[in-house]
């Protein structure tokens, strides 16, 4: 027991890099470097916000324990957001938005399939779950296509109305996340029993935690992720233009890997261990949670911190990037299970993506 609570995970050695950043940031060296630091220390910040909120749920018991896990299971992404908001980088963090829900489901899933298929002939996991997830991309999707849709017939410029739109919307989605959390934690939490046990069994070595102490690290956590994305922000528009990327590659990808690394290599950690259920939950259950959770929220937050209210309105490409994404991951989970090749078509799909956003 003793050498287990001392057992350091290899991410929290990014955490030299907390010092670092700032040090980059004080002395004012080129911008891509403060951006890449803080990226970088981030995701050990993330990690541990999420090894906090794990100990937390096994300490308050199943209810309160699954309503922390859902909500603080994006909260790197919600901070990073929230702080570019409050600078007025809105097309950054609708660009961020669309790059969790593409990146969680192509990029996360997809390694994760072939990770577990090059060990296993196929993986499987839970078809009806799987379904609804991705039932739920659907409704994630409708609420991109609606505004932008509704923006263009209107005649291509932003009104009062595509704002109220927006915002409407955002009230619909939250709502749908309220009752999915029922679902899922109280009417049918059957169907993801062994997504929860078996996170719960990779986690266990922070059971030993105790309640004051997953409190303060997860509250160092937090203000620690709000440092470095105070940072982060401030770097991306320099850090594009040194590296010739536009600012929405820069929240398509770079920003949507940072703030979902720690999950990336627990989803492929279970995938590796045939715990595909663990993995899908992970990959689904992210993009559902930014789509229905954190979509909204920054959508109420930008009328409190950002110069002007955000919308729901996303560019064509960023559109077809999350219906893309839908269709094919609705093809490959369909059957309830997949294999290695299925994995390296999401992974293609998601470097195709990213080239055209790079452009």
């Amino acid at each position: 027991m003793g050498l287990r609570k001392w057992q350091i995970n290899p991410l929290d050695l990014l955490t030299a890099l907390l010092p670092v950043t700032a040090l980059l940031h004080y002395l004012e060296v080129d911008s891509i470097y403060v951006f890449l630091a803080s990226g970088l220390a981030i995701v050990p910040l993330a990690s541990l916000m999420g090894r906090a909120t794990e100990a937390l749920a096994d300490r308050l018991g199943e209810g309160i324990g699954g309503l922390l896990n859902a909500t603080f299971g994006n909260a790197a992404e919600l901070i990073i957001g929230a702080v570019a908001l409050r600078a007025g980088m809105l097309d950054l963090v609708k660009a961020s938005i669309t790059g969790s829900i593409i990146g969680n489901v192509l990029l996360v899933f997809g390694v994760s399939v072939v990770a577990g298929g090059l060990k296993y002939s196929s993986v499987r996991f839970n078809k009806t779950a799987a379904n609804l997830g991705s039932s739920m991309l659907v409704l994630s999707a409708a609420a991109l296509i609606v505004p932008a849709i509704h923006f263009r017939i209107a005649g291509g410029s932003i009104h009062t109305a595509e704002r109220e739109l927006s915002f409407e919307i955002a009230v619909v989605l939250i709502i749908t996340y309220i009752l999915s959390l029922i679902f899922t934690l109280k009417t049918h939490r059957h169907l993801y029993a062994g997504g929860t046990e078996a996170t719960n069994h990779a986690l266990k070595a922070d059971k030993i935690w105790s309640l004051k102490r997953a409190l303060v690290m997860l509250l160092v956590a937090t203000a620690g992720i709000a440092w470095m994305s105070e940072l982060l922000v401030g770097a991306a528009s320099g850090a594009a233009s040194s590296l010739g990327m536009n600012d929405v590659f820069i929240g398509v990808i770079l920003i949507a890997i940072i703030g979902n690394a720690a999950e990336h290599s627990t989803a492929i950690a279970m995938a590796i261990k045939n715990r595909m259920d663990v993995a899908i939950n992970i990959a689904l259950g992210s993009s559902i949670q930014i789509a229905l959770f954190v979509a909204p929220v920054l959508v109420f937050l930008s009328y409190l911190i950002a110069p002007a209210p955000m919308n729901l309105i996303f560019t064509p490409l960023e559109v077809v990037a999350v219906a893309l994404t839908v269709v094919i991951i609705a093809f490959v989970t369909g059957d309830g299970e997949a294999n290695w090749m299925e994995g390296v078509q999401l992974v293609a799909l998601y470097v195709i993506l990213a080239i055209a956003f790079f452009q």
